[in-house]
């Protein structure tokens, strides 16, 4: 087996250390001994954006927020399937994923951070949908395993009923709150559909061919009445 290799560390803000890791072709993100991203699976990333794109009302110049970037499986799918009037903006935390991206991965990037339709903030998404108010027909959220704070313990306030509210009242009405995880959260669910929102769980597998795990995307639509 070809061995891995050891490209670079780098610290989450407040949280755990991720190494940066290739073996062949391969790209590995990991935190402590847990694969959070394998550049071999991507197919519920992928889905993550396509799938919310599919359900936005007027999809002909909608405004998205994806945190983060991880390897930007998300990000080259939205572009791929949004038109030309389309606005994303990207919150990364880490700003050696993002140098990675440029770097090491950067035949993997594809050129998608230097997208005219994209707009890149080296930020924590708490902050890039702080108090606004109908700025987003969608937020997409990856920036865990799942709705707790895996990476950082900070994370956990945009799971909380105070972070949803907001993420709520930032998006348009009609809008899309779709959140990633590599597996199903009851409770989660249970907190969206209490926060308002008209909740859809979908499982997705987690390789492009429909094989892997099994992971889990929540759509959480805000309801067309409500400002």
């Amino acid at each position: 087996m070809t061995p891995r290799e050891h490209l670079g560390t780098a610290r989450v803000p407040g949280g755990a250390e991720l190494r940066l890791f290739r073996r062949g072709a391969d790209f590995m993100i990991v935190l402590d001994r847990s694969e959070l991203m394998n550049s071999r699976m991507r197919g519920s990333e992928e889905a993550l954006a396509t799938m919310t794109i599919a359900r936005l009302r007027d999809p002909k110049a909608p405004r998205l927020l994806i945190g983060g970037y991880g390897m930007g499986f998300t990000l080259r799918a939205a572009l791929a399937a949004l038109g030309r009037d389309a606005h994303v903006t990207v919150a990364e935390l880490v700003p050696e994923i993002l140098a990675w991206a440029r770097g090491p991965m950067a035949a993997l990037t594809a050129g998608c951070l230097d997208d005219p339709r994209v707009r890149l903030v080296e930020t924590d998404v708490a902050e890039a949908i702080g108090d606004l108010s109908g700025a987003w027909d969608a937020i997409l959220l990856d920036v865990d395993n799942g709705p707790d704070g895996l990476v950082r313990a900070a994370n956990d306030r945009l799971y909380s009923r105070e972070g949803l509210a907001r993420a709520k009242a930032a998006l348009r009405p009609g809008g899309v709150l779709a959140i990633w995880s590599a597996a199903p959260d009851a409770p989660f669910a249970r907190r969206l559909a209490q926060a308002g929102f008209a909740v859809e769980e979908v499982a997705v597998r987690a390789r492009e061919n429909g094989k892997g795990p099994r992971h889990v995307i929540w759509f959480a639509r805000k309801r067309s009445g409500e400002s």
